[in-house]
């Protein structure tokens, strides 16, 4: 069996916030580096991106796109030649619902493009702006879309995109709801998975009995080629061309299928900057218990708190997982996975990215990102450098302090301090006694 790694929800150059090399080469490219091997088209919506999709990539296999012979030949591709994407976008919701401001982001997924198509232009007569932005803010409600969605393609995936997000997610604390079937009506049924998001983690899902039937996928929702797979969710497949679009459907749905689901690449949740409850501009920042002794009122100014992700799920937990519950399990490369202990869930390892370690590493961001491209050249991919390679042969290429830095990650030695109302948090994988500790003078590339 081969690993299939997936990170199904980007966006395009055509994105606000984006960088302008996110074009189908530049995310080969970085897909490559990072080690992914299915990659989301993202932004199929936008016209422009779409007549760019169609130009440049072909079906491979039914719903897996590759780029065309053609295209290979003239741009001469170094990277990215072995890419192969998936027809994933994501919809901004805005609406109202029982006289409450709603904002929903959802992942679509379908199997070809002349469903995108056909959405596409159904979107355009519902009176949707699909130029304004790679992910357009339409005015339907996400029942309105999975009808439009289901109808035109009934084996398209309905995904709740970072579903804790405070301002733009199904149970988001701002504009959100209670319950999977609060917003999706009838078609609650069809949402077979969510996505958790930067600022959640599965333990944090597991507590929620509505999602006890539904997989739990993490993407990263990159805006550029450095950010692609920082989440990412991992299946097992014969080999690399042993499945297409409909296997990953009917696995996604809970059937048997030629793939797998394997675990997910989480964030610490603590990095994700909705973490916890707190004001930025009052520099203030607090754990559940601390926001319901102040009412959801921030202390300093008086005004109410944006309420974060912990606070969200503590809210509508319908249990509590404990340390006890939960079962951590090491592999030979020294990498801890997270599983319950019934055995019921999906497990999941959490990283640091790797340009970000080095970072701490390196006490420089330039030289870190010359470390980082020159790793990805000349010694492994990315997922390849964090959960595979040995330490030895870590340290031997690139020094000591990093091996170390990657062992600590890999066996959750981190210290965490979260982040909050759009601040990210911070993680550090090393202290003073482990570069102390490490040889500076052992021989390697660097």
């Amino acid at each position: 069996m081969v690993r299939i790694i997936a990170d199904l929800q980007i966006h395009s150059k055509y994105s606000r916030a984006v960088s302008s090399k996110m074009d189908l080469f530049h995310i080969a490219e970085w897909s490559e580096k990072k080690g992914i091997n299915l990659t989301a088209v993202g932004d199929w919506t936008h016209p422009l991106w779409f007549k760019e999709i169609q130009k440049n990539l072909e079906e491979v296999r039914p719903g897996i796109f590759g780029f065309k012979q053609r295209v290979l030949r003239e741009k001469n591709l170094i990277y990215g030649f072995k890419a192969r994407f998936i027809l994933s976008t994501e919809i901004s919701s805005i609406y109202k619902q029982a006289d409450k401001v709603r904002r929903i982001h959802t992942l679509l997924i379908v199997p070809s493009l002349q469903s995108a198509d056909k959405i596409r232009t159904e979107f355009i007569n519902r009176g949707c702006n699909l130029f304004s932005d790679g992910r357009p803010i339409v005015g339907l409600t996400v029942q309105q879309i999975a009808e439009i969605v289901l109808e035109i393609e009934p084996k398209s995936l309905i995904v709740p995109a970072h579903i804790w997000t405070p301002h733009f997610s199904l149970f988001g604390s701002m504009s959100g709801f209670d319950s999977v079937s609060e917003a999706f009506g009838k078609y609650e049924k069809y949402v077979y998975a969510i996505e958790t998001g930067l600022s959640s983690d599965p333990i944090m899902n597991w507590q929620i009995a509505d999602l006890d039937h539904r997989r739990i996928l993490s993407f990263s929702d990159a805006h550029s080629g450095p950010k692609l797979g920082r989440e990412a969710t991992f299946f097992l497949a014969k080999d690399y061309d042993s499945f297409d679009y409909f296997d990953l459907y009917k696995t996604i749905k809970g059937e048997p299928s030629n793939l797998k689901l394997s675990y997910t690449i989480e964030f610490f949740p603590e990095e994700g900057k909705y973490h916890l409850s707190g004001h930025r501009s009052c520099q203030i920042k607090l754990e559940p218990e601390e926001v319901k002794k102040h009412n959801g009122i921030c202390p300093k100014c008086n005004k109410p708190l944006i309420i974060g992700v912990k606070d969200r799920v503590w809210n509508l937990a319908s249990r509590v997982i404990t340390e006890s519950d939960l079962e951590f399990r090491k592999n030979s490369n020294g990498v801890v996975f997270v599983r319950d202990k019934e055995g019921k869930r999906l497990p999941f390892v959490s990283l640091v990215p790797l340009l970000e370690v080095l970072e701490e590493v390196e006490r420089s961001k330039t030289k870190a990102f010359a470390k980082y491209n020159l790793m990805l050249e000349n010694f492994a991919d990315e997922f390849s450098i964090l959960l595979d390679k040995s330490l030895s042969e870590i340290s031997s290429f690139a020094g000591p302090v990093l091996a170390k830095a990657i062992s600590n990650l890999r066996q959750r030695k981190v210290s965490l301090d979260a982040g909050y109302d759009g601040v990210f948090g911070k993680i550090k994988v090393l202290d003073q006694t482990d570069r102390e500790t490490a040889s500076e003078n052992q021989s390697g590339l660097f």
